[in-house]
């Protein structure tokens, strides 16, 4: 099955350079929204309080939030998940108080507003496991990049597809990260998962091109490398696009029935699935083309020794 009717014949590589462009302009932002707001980094990595509670009836977020300020709880966050009925409660940190105390406290707050509440499950994040936590997501982008950056290059027998890969994972958290600065969203230990999840299925993307780049410099190696790249990028497009929209389908689904508990995981998805579909396209082959790609670093030639020549 093919989204084309007919073979594409697109000039990416002659418009790269308006796509290195917009890949820049939007990476600054990203980088400017990203140095003067910041993250609005979740319990996760600042420590804090996250409880779930269940009320006999549709519960009023606004009227517990009331309840709880007035209760002495600084700043609560209090939002529906899964039915009306329950609600998730975050609190900022607060070592003078312990797991019992907060979790008598809250339940008193809740059956004042209805008898039948009951606090399910209440976890307290202290700040250094916070800390702790967003130590260990930094290591596990860093060696997630460092090994895609190993196995291309071992793979394709050359550094200029493997920085063009690099390059282009990249590009797509860094685009995740601006949005979530830009609009505040809650960034959690979910959306490191979809972060992720997202630098490897633009991987996966991108090795599906660069595995066709090599059968063309297979097929024929005295054709240019920019009409090599444009050849596999459109003979793969249909696939690529294809891919992206099925998946695009089940992302907007938990985007928009997931509730607030999936918000933040979905809508990283769902930056990332777009960012990755025009990295892979416009960013990775361009790359490495900008850097001298041709078919012997793809085929090294093999030299051989003297020996080899004698009958």
């Amino acid at each position: 099955m093919e989204f084309f009717s007919h073979q594409t014949n697109y000039p990416f590589m002659a418009t790269r350079k308006v796509w290195y462009t917009l890949s820049a302009v939007l990476m600054l932002l990203s980088f400017v929204s990203f140095f003067t707001r910041g993250l609005n980094l979740a319990i996760d990595f600042t420590g804090g309080v996250s409880a779930e509670a269940t009320l006999t009836r549709a519960a009023n977020v606004d009227e517990v939030r009331r309840r709880l300020a007035a209760a002495g709880f600084r700043d609560p966050q209090v939002q529906n998940f899964g039915s009306s009925r329950d609600i998730s409660i975050r609190l900022p940190p607060d070592p003078s108080q312990t797991a019992i105390t907060i979790h008598t406290k809250l339940e008193t707050v809740l059956k004042s507003i209805d008898q039948g509440a009951q606090v399910v499950q209440l976890d307290v994040v202290g700040p250094q496991v916070g800390n702790e936590l967003r130590v260990s997501a930094m290591w596990a982008l860093f060696f997630t990049l460092l090994l895609i950056f190993l196995y291309i290059a071992f793979r394709f027998h050359t550094w200029r597809l493997s920085l063009g890969a690099i390059l282009a994972v990249m590009h797509d958290p860094i685009l995740v990260l601006g949005f979530f600065s830009a609009t505040q969203t809650p960034f959690d230990l979910a959306v490191v998962a979809a972060i992720l999840a997202v630098i490897g299925y633009s991987l996966n993307d991108t090795v599906v091109v660069f595995d066709r780049i090599r059968e063309r410099f297979e097929t024929n190696r005295r054709l240019p490398s920019d009409v090599v790249l444009d050849q596999s990028i459109n003979q793969t497009l249909s696939r690529t696009i294809m891919t992206k929209v099925v998946t695009s389908i089940v992302v907007v689904a938990l985007l928009f029935l997931g509730g607030p508990v999936l918000k933040g995981f979905s809508e990283a998805l769902m930056i990332g699935i777009i960012a990755g579909t025009y990295s892979s396209i416009y960013i990775s082959s361009a790359i490495a083309l900008d850097f001298g790609l041709t078919a012997e670093h793809v085929f090294p030639t093999v030299k051989k020794a003297a020996a080899d020549h004698l009958p």
